[in-house]
């Protein structure tokens, strides 16, 4: 399954021309906890290389799931991955109340519309559990960008903490990872903190 040739065929849906790097998959995995977590969620898995990663962290209890909406990555996924519980589908649809301890991103966040991208991150503030963590990246090449600037406004509306990793310069392009903890209630931002604005 090529990352590139379902770009060219959905270059919105896939948001990367290229699969992430291992390093970048060490940075997404690192200090979640991922090794005491009984239930995990990944959202745009793509070709699956965040999912290696998680796996290699994962006890053999915990429960993994991974929301795909390109049917040929799920079907992929699925094969290559038979521990791993893949839906096909939005994320948007994540499964709320589930309480998971981790939820890891791969979505081309600042490809979506507004409205999507918030949908999508108020879906993951509502599956988590009360102290769950969140990961996710973003090419260092856009960082200034608006959409990217509102992106990150969103997510610090969203957690009470938001750190950002510096550069791995090993990735193509080069990105960062956002880290963030403790999910504060959906549409209403902690204290100080301002509501990001629409885009």
């Amino acid at each position: 399954m090529s990352i590139t040739r379902e770009f060219l065929r959905h270059p919105v849906l896939t948001g990367a021309i290229a699969p992430s790097s291992s390093r970048l998959a060490e940075e997404m995995t690192a200090g979640l906890g991922l090794e005491r977590a009984s239930c995990v969620a990944e959202l745009g898995p793509g070709t699956g290389v965040f999912t290696e990663a998680v796996l290699t962290l994962l006890g053999p209890e915990a429960r993994f799931t991974a929301v795909e909406i390109n049917p040929r990555f799920a079907t992929a996924l699925s094969e290559r991955f038979p521990r791993v519980e893949v839906v096909t589908g939005s994320a948007e649809h994540l499964a709320t109340g589930t309480g998971f301890d981790v939820v890891v991103s791969g979505l081309p966040w600042t490809a979506m519309p507004a409205g999507r991208r918030q949908r999508i991150l108020d879906a993951v503030i509502a599956a988590l559990a009360s102290n769950g963590r969140f990961t996710t990246f973003a090419y260092a090449h856009a960082a200034w960008t608006p959409p990217a600037r509102r992106f990150a406004a969103l997510l610090r509306s969203r957690f009470a903490v938001v750190e950002r990793t510096k550069v791995v310069w090993g990735n193509l392009p080069p990105a960062f990872v956002y880290r963030a903890a403790l999910p504060v209630a959906v549409g209403r931002p902690r204290r100080g903190q301002p509501a990001a604005a629409p885009a």
